[in-house]
């Protein structure tokens, strides 16, 4: 497995953790996240509010079901089923688009999709 597909799946096992820590690791200082439609964060300290979005309560699970890379870009596919504040269940499916600098994540495009 290459450099760039550990770091994903660090990256990965970090917001299945809620482990701030491990998940900014992965990241270049530069960060841009960008989910369209839903909200675009640049830096770190954006990234890290985030990470445990005032929307919902307790960790996701997230896993990732096929991982592709060329040159320094790695596409993540996979699901998610996290929990909204009052209970409610999400399943969601997602790819993922990440961009890497010297083994760090520089640029996550994220397109989310809610299942029934």
């Amino acid at each position: 497995m290459s450099d760039n597909k550990k770091t994903i799946e660090k990256f990965i096992e970090g917001f299945n953790k809620s482990d701030h820590v491990q998940i900014l690791s992965c990241l270049t200082d530069d960060i841009v996240w960008d989910m369209p439609g839903l909200s675009y964060h640049v830096g770190k300290e954006e990234f890290d509010n985030e990470i445990e979005n005032d929307a919902f309560e307790g960790m996701p699970i997230v896993r990732v079901t096929r991982m592709t890379e060329e040159n320094d870009i790695v596409i993540a596919e996979g699901t998610v089923q996290t929990q909204k504040k009052g209970g409610v269940i999400m399943h969601l499916v997602f790819c993922d688009v990440f961009e890497m600098r010297d083994g760090k994540i520089k640029k996550l495009i994220g397109y989310v999709v809610e299942t029934k």
